[in-house]
């Protein structure tokens, strides 16, 4: 039998009524849910693009920031209600290629990067092109059912939530108290910048995840509500500031994550080395 034969896309054998079912089944709510959330954080990058055009930096930014807080949310979201979806997958790619690929991008250029033109818009572009690389890399290995177990505690390359993020550092600077200027020559700095993150990001430097974080210990849950609601009230009254500070911090943790990936590596590559030495008959070389 043919590959074309083997499926039957037509459902001619089917009655007209369970035709009607199979196009119009229900759908459960726990699906759906994760799918709006994904929809509400795309609605967040294309207003971030607005407030851009407009000038309004600042709220562009925060725009970028509650897209990257929704785009956690929604896979998490799934997971509980158990809710994944092939679609929703798909949805949720396409959702983070605007949120933070062309909404970070457009907001550089409309900020700075547009006082050198060419150069400008190619390193616009550039990171544009890195994130959407990235997001098809990220979707091919996920579907790789080979991959050790432990690679689920990195990701292959910078995320893309964490590429706008950190990319936005040289907006935040300017629109904290520090106030960088967006003369010329800074604007060659911000460019080199904005390239580099692009190149983290397409490039197959292993960061650290984080999604596998176990259960938290009952004596750590008071700190880290302090903690958290400490950073929530900075956040809210230094905003600028404070992702200064994450932004920074989040690039200085990538020399640890790569030394942690070596070194499961190394112990991965040396595993079959100790088995076969176990296995090997007495007096064998």
């Amino acid at each position: 039998m043919s590959e074309e034969k083997s499926f039957d896309f037509s459902f001619g054998s089917l009655s007209p009524l369970e035709r009607r079912r199979l196009r119009f089944r229900n759908i459960p709510i726990r699906v759906v849910l994760p799918n709006l959330v994904t929809l509400l954080a795309l609605c967040m990058g294309l207003t971030a693009i607005r407030f851009a055009v407009d000038g309004r930096f600042e709220t562009a930014v925060l725009a970028v920031m509650a897209a990257a807080v929704l785009d956690g949310l929604d896979g998490r979201l799934a997971r509980a209600l158990k809710g994944t979806s092939r679609f929703g997958a798909e949805l949720d790619s396409l959702a983070d290629f605007v949120d933070f690929g062309v909404a970070p991008a457009l907001l550089l250029y409309f900020w700075a990067l547009h006082e050198i033109k060419d150069f400008g818009w190619f390193a616009a572009l550039a990171f544009a092109i890195a994130c959407a690389l990235r997001l098809a890399r990220f979707n091919v290995m996920a579907e790789n059912p080979a991959r050790p177990a432990w690679h689920a505690d990195f990701f292959v390359g910078m995320p893309s939530p964490a590429g706008a993020v950190t990319a936005l550092l040289p907006l935040y600077l300017h629109l904290s108290a520090m106030e960088l200027p967006t003369s010329k020559g800074f604007v060659v700095i911000y460019i080199l910048y904005v390239l580099l993150i692009a190149f983290l990001m397409a490039s197959p430097i292993p960061h650290l995840s984080g999604k596998r974080v176990g259960k938290i210990s009952r004596d750590l849950i008071i700190p880290l509500l302090f903690g958290a609601g400490v950073t929530l009230l900075l956040l809210a009254i230094y905003p600028m500031e404070v992702l200064t500070v994450l932004s920074v911090a989040y690039l200085a943790a990538i020399p640890f994550g790569l030394r942690r990936y070596n070194a499961l590596a190394r112990a991965e590559a040396e595993k079959p080395k100790a088995e076969d030495a176990g296995l090997a008959p007495p007096g064998a070389a």
